[in-house]
């Protein structure tokens, strides 16, 4: 069994140890749970019995997160196709590819993002060690679903990934998507502000719960389109980073992403080309872990998306 060590920084002062745990050990709050009543996490050495309890600056949180023969970290996959953006000392910025899963997990062992990360930068290998955090997802501080394409910042330094983190947690990351959804959209923009939790009727899916996390996502209308069906160019931008948020979201409003079998509702556009949910991560706008300066970045829609736009009438 391996002990996950961080001190607290003070990103995390005042947090419940159930949402810290979570957080920097990637960890659902459900195991999180289950870990708290097994005595496998402690502070300052004293077994927690309380998952509300806060922590507090300074003290040494300790997680038995991996049970003995779970896979070991993994190594560099030069194979593994992505863009760098950008690249200094303390972060990296990347254009992930549709299709490229960003971290190993439970049927992706091999061939993710994290595996070539690894292999044009190896220091990120040391990262976990450093911070605390999964060896199987070194540097990562958010990520994009399979089919999503798009910017993501990766942590390559210590203080690099406690920023990023703190960043992440008080919404001064700002990342806006282009989306493509069915219908037409009511006005120029809106908000939707619903909290979003695991589906009761299906765990792997998300849907909006009253018992779930506050999330906010902020929409503007750039194109609508009428054939072969009326549809809807937006941009969306995060308020909080939920999984699956944008999709669930725009769903929820009546509007889900063309191509998406999972929140799609059943209703697939005539003739479409892509073969995996309309959504882009097309902007991405943090505070720089070394200077303090704000640093932005913006990518283009990919070829088959631009494709699919291609084939729409107005």
């Amino acid at each position: 069994m391996t002990v996950l060590t961080v001190a607290v920084p003070a990103s995390l002062d005042g947090v419940r140890v159930d949402k810290a745990v979570a957080l920097v050990a990637d960890l659902s709050r459900s195991t999180v749970t289950s870990l708290v009543a097994e005595g496998r996490v402690r502070i300052d050495g004293v077994t927690v019995r309380s998952r509300s309890a806060a922590l507090r600056l300074g003290q040494v949180l300790e997680v038995d997160h991996r049970e003995e023969g779970a896979p070991a970290a993994p190594a560099g996959d030069a194979e593994v196709s992505f863009e760098v953006v950008f690249a200094d000392d303390d972060v990296v910025v990347v254009d992930k590819p549709a299709g490229l899963v960003v971290h190993p997990g439970p049927g992706h062992r091999t061939g993710t993002l994290v595996h070539g990360l690894l292999a044009r930068f190896p220091d990120i290998g040391a990262l976990p060690q450093a911070v605390g955090s999964d060896p199987e997802r070194p540097g990562i501080v958010h990520r994009l679903d399979r089919g999503t394409s798009g910017l993501m910042v990766v942590a390559r330094s210590p203080r690099a990934y406690h920023s990023l983190v703190d960043q992440l947690s008080r919404r001064d990351v700002t990342r806006s998507y282009r989306a493509l959804v069915l219908g037409a959209v009511d006005g120029t923009s809106g908000l939707v502000d619903a909290p979003i939790g695991r589906s009761v009727s299906s765990p792997t899916r998300m849907a909006v719960s009253r018992k779930g996390k506050a999330a906010r996502t902020r929409y503007h209308v750039d194109r609508r389109f009428g054939k072969p069906v009326p549809t809807t160019l937006l941009t969306a931008t995060l308020e909080t980073g939920r999984t699956h948020q944008i999709r669930v979201h725009l769903t929820a409003i009546g509007h889900p992403l063309v191509g998406d079998d999972v929140y799609g509702q059943g209703r697939p556009l005539p003739g479409a080309v892509i073969a995996r949910p309309f959504l882009h991560a097309a902007g991405l706008t943090f505070l720089h872990p070394g200077t303090g300066e704000a640093v932005s970045w913006t990518s283009e829609l990919p070829d088959d998306l631009r494709r699919q736009l291609d084939l729409l009438g107005d």
